[in-house]
């Protein structure tokens, strides 16, 4: 039989037992619980390259005026959509009208004196005629018929002269006319005013360089000019798809194919930007001129890709290859995975995880590097 005191040690041993398979149990559990885990999802995973862009127009005409003048009438506002042919405006007429005047009146004076040198010119063909016969029976010396050989060659000349001026002034006059027709200031495509320059009233002086009236833009479709930095531009080439949403309504995306990228940069705040641009169409007129764009352009598209934080890759082995920390039995087990295509936060596992795995991001809020 046992004693009193050998009872004591076994209870006593029994409960240390006990305890310390509680503490075990508790402290395996509690450093279970400190790891943060992530599991493997498999979904559609993107590579976006982000950049802000403002729209424009794809066609966007200044309407000029190419004669000085007074605007006498301006039939157009801010918004109005008008079309090809349309007229928009005039300048006074009437100083091109009065050029007409002058240049036709010219013409005409010009005209009668060409009629009098090719009457003149007949006149001497025929008196050169009769004396050349008169001649034959020696009626008229030589030296009178060289006399009258150089008149009909002087007024061939007049009749010459007279024709190129009034070539000239037919020209003049023609330029008069079209003069007089630059004065109706026409719509040179369909579209939309989106700027006035010169309100009605005001003199437009062309002597230099043709003043704007106004400006066309066609609204139908947009051209998105985004904003991208050095560092990803070097990614970026023409097809690749791009779209955007405006902050009015973010849930409605416009896509498009990247049409190029402007060569020449541009520099805010010392960092560099290159304008890449598409065009996208807008047949309800809901995009405007300078609205802001979140630009999205695609890099590359994966389906069905399995998916997982950029946290939770460890330490680098090869090209593409990495160490990641996969929950198992409560337990952390070093892995090794093959990576694919990655972005900002996330990265495509190609090899070593299947989905539904549980990886660990961090542990006691530290970071888990394999």
């Amino acid at each position: 039989m046992l004693t009193g005191r050998t009872k004591k040690i076994l209870a006593g041993g029994t409960l240390l037992v006990v305890l310390a398979l509680l503490v075990y149990r508790h402290f395996n559990h509690a450093a279970a619980e400190n790891y943060k885990t992530v599991k493997v999802v498999q979904r559609d995973f993107q590579n976006n390259v982000l950049a802000t862009g403002q729209l424009d127009a794809v066609r966007k005409v200044d309407v000029g005026a190419q004669v000085s003048g007074q605007l006498v009438s301006l039939n157009v506002e801010i918004g109005n959509k008008v079309k090809k042919g349309q007229l928009l405006g005039i300048i006074d007429p009437q100083q091109a009208q009065n050029s007409i005047r002058e240049w036709e009146a010219t013409l005409l004076d010009l005209q009668a004196q060409r009629q009098q040198a090719q009457a003149e010119q007949q006149l001497a063909e025929v008196t050169l005629r009769r004396n050349r016969d008169l001649a034959k029976v020696q009626a008229v010396s030589r030296q009178d018929l060289d006399k009258l050989a150089t008149e009909l060659a002087v007024k061939k000349a007049q009749v010459e002269t007279i024709r190129a001026q009034i070539a000239k002034n037919q020209a003049s006059l023609d330029t008069a006319r079209i003069n007089l027709a630059y004065t109706r200031i026409e719509a040179p495509m369909d579209g939309d005013v989106v700027q006035i320059t010169t309100l009605q009233g005001q003199t437009v002086i062309a002597a230099q360089q043709a003043p704007n009236i106004l400006t066309l833009a066609d609204m139908s479709t947009m051209l998105v000019k985004a904003q991208v930095s050095e560092a990803d531009v070097i990614h970026l080439k023409p097809g690749l798809k791009a779209w955007f949403n405006v902050l009015g309504d973010t849930s409605q995306r416009y896509e498009g194919r990247l049409k190029d990228i402007q060569p020449t940069p541009e520099k805010v705040n010392n960092a560099i930007f290159y304008y890449a641009r598409f065009e996208v169409p807008n047949p309800q007129g809901l995009l405007r001129l300078q609205m802001t764009a979140q630009v999205h352009i695609q890099l590359a598209d994966v389906k069905d890709a399995l998916v997982i934080p950029l946290l939770a890759l460890g330490d680098q082995i090869a090209d593409n290859r990495y160490y990641v920390s996969v929950l198992r039995q409560n337990k952390a087990d070093r892995r090794e995975v093959t990576i694919g295509v990655r972005n900002n936060l996330e990265v495509q596992i190609v090899d070593g995880l299947k989905a539904g795995e549980e990886v660990i991001v961090s542990n006691d809020g530290a970071e888990v590097n394999g």
